[in-house]
């Protein structure tokens, strides 16, 4: 499916028809239709630890799923098991996901930044029976393997040992000769679990489909990719759905080359430096990372940026932000917007004058989202509401895993709720205003942390924000906020109070910080979102 370039986003949304097969396999769409025509075509650049890229192929990817899925099936795996998935960026990734696509099974993609407990809760709760690990992985499944009883086949990427085989010994061993499973739209093919900023994780169940789904808003954000030398890079965890869908299997099915970069923690300078050296011209770079990068002087003066297009998304952008990208990067972020459950519902492209800062844009050619009412009414221009999903979408997902009650609950009659409060202009943008159990409410006001938060980045002293309500006798919450300061910013009540007066000077009284904390780091999901939670939770026990 491909978006032909219009000159109007209101030509590109009438022209739009949604065209998905009846028999529909991720796998033939990220993998065989190249690999039949373009076997040497590459599909991956993977960045090694002497900085060269090195590239697998189609054919490759084709030919080592194959016999990943006849290795898996022999040893009894079936259509509707589970795979997970517990890897840095890397091929092994790829092969995995593709493999299990056509077994008719569902991928379960897993951070390595997880622990023993939240390893066993998602391992567990979908009784996944065979999993793709490295050694780092590998011993954090050891403390936990005697409570995954499930859990029949363990592979490692960098060797067997115990009960874990070797990866490529299992597949050099196996037959290529695997007939792909015949599977539809609405075939389960994915879980990816909620990020958990507001909870404990669900197992959000997506079908085949969620690829096609996933291809109008990426095209849209990267201005009508694929264009002539292409080159996709995100830092985003692939265990992610932003990581996953929002740059990994668009970017196979579009023949586009994804550089993939096992680095664990972000650094801004090495972001750059990747960007040069392997000339990458399209991103999906998280608000956090973003913001992180500010701190790298003069970028365009120190690196050879040749960016063609950035996508943001996960949280809101803020016009500190968008702006600041417009001077160092020379380049307009296209914002977009969309959770675990529905993703790209909402996109801009600058090329069609669609990216406004402060907005998340407007919704997708072939997605019909609105703000609403409690009742399922839509709001009117300007008024402040729940951001929702028509159903049906090909990008919605299928269920929550073994959670009935939690997925009739995501509905309001046909409207699948985010639980995002926002607003519609009489434009149509549509602007994030914060998660239902973010928004703060003081003296009868209600307060989206994201406005707070974008204003205190735009001190000099402030590197990141968050915001939450602290409870308060008078005012029923107060605003608190958590800083992570720059280097060579002195942690003290002098800068409380610069910092507390920056932010009512330019909001409002009523907005302003009550009350601010400086930390040594912001805790964030795997996704790169903050875990206001963990604030709220911290800000109520002082209250007791």
């Amino acid at each position: 499916m491909y978006l032909e370039k219009q000159s109007t986003y209101a030509e590109l949304c009438r022209n739009f028809r949604w065209n998905i097969p009846a028999d529909y396999n991720i796998a033939d769409y990220a993998c065989d239709t190249w690999a039949n025509a373009e076997p040497d075509r590459e599909a991956l650049l993977e960045l090694t630890a002497d900085h060269r890229l090195r590239p697998t192929t189609y054919g490759s990817l084709q030919d080592r799923s194959k016999r990943l899925a006849s290795a898996l099936r022999t040893n009894g795996l079936t259509r509707g098991d589970r795979v997970a998935l517990l890897l840095p960026q890397c091929p092994e990734v790829v092969v995995t996901h593709l493999a299990a696509y056509r077994m008719g099974a569902i991928a379960i993609p897993l951070a390595l930044l997880f622990g023993p407990d939240a390893l066993e809760y998602r391992l567990a709760f979908s009784g996944t029976r065979a999993i793709v690990t490295n050694s780092d992985g590998l011993a954090k499944l050891q403390a936990i393997r005697h409570k995954l009883p499930d859990l029949d086949i363990i592979l490692c990427i960098d060797g067997g040992s115990g009960d874990a085989h070797d990866f490529d010994g299992v597949i050099h061993d196996a037959s290529p000769d695997f007939s792909t499973e015949r599977t539809g739209p609405d075939t389960p093919a994915l879980m990816v679990f909620t990020s958990g900023t507001t909870g404990p994780p669900k197992g959000a169940l997506h079908g085949h489909r969620v690829l096609a789904g996933h291809m109008p808003g990426f095209q849209v954000l990267h201005e009508f990719a694929p264009q002539a030398g292409d080159r996709l890079w995100t830092p985003a965890d692939w265990a992610w759905a932003g990581g996953l869908l929002n740059i990994l299997l668009p970017g196979l099915k579009l023949g586009i080359p994804v550089v993939c970069d096992s680095t664990r923690k972000f650094n801004p300078e090495a972001a750059f430096e990747l960007i040069e050296r392997a000339k990458i011209r399209n991103c999906f770079i998280p608000p956090t990372a973003l913001k992180i990068m500010k701190s790298v002087d003069r970028p365009q003066d120190r690196f050879d940026i040749g960016l063609r297009t950035v996508f943001s998304g996960g949280e809101a952008l803020g016009k500190e932000t968008f702006e600041w990208s417009r001077e160092a990067l020379g380049i307009t972020v296209n914002e977009g917007y969309g959770q675990t459950e529905c993703n790209l519902i909402v996109t801009s492209c600058s090329a069609l004058g669609t990216a406004r800062a402060g907005a998340m844009g407007r919704p997708t050619p072939g997605s019909h989202v609105a703000v609403i009412r409690e009742d399922g009414s839509v709001c009117e221009s300007g008024e402040n509401g729940q951001i929702a999903v028509k159903r049906p979408h090909p990008v919605m997902f299928l269920e929550y895993w073994n959670r009935p009650e939690a997925t009739a609950s995501k509905f309001i009659g046909d409207w699948m709720a985010t639980g995002d409060q926002g607003v519609c202009d009489a434009d149509g943008y549509l602007h994030f205003f914060g998660r239902d159990d973010d928004v703060i409410t003081s003296a009868g006001f209600r307060i989206g942390p994201g406005e707070i938060e974008d204003c205190l980045i735009g001190h000099p002293a402030v590197r990141l924000a968050a915001a939450v309500g602290k409870p308060d006798p008078v005012r029923t919450e107060i605003v608190k906020c958590y800083l992570v300061l720059e280097e060579g910013f002195l942690p003290d009540d002098h800068l409380r109070g610069e910092i507390a007066q920056f932010v009512r000077t330019r909001l409002s009284a009523h907005e302003y910080p009550r009350e601010i904390e400086f930390v040594s780091e912001m805790p964030l999901t795997t996704s790169g979102k903050v875990i206001r939670r963990l604030f709220r939770d911290q800000a109520k026990a002082e209250t007791v």
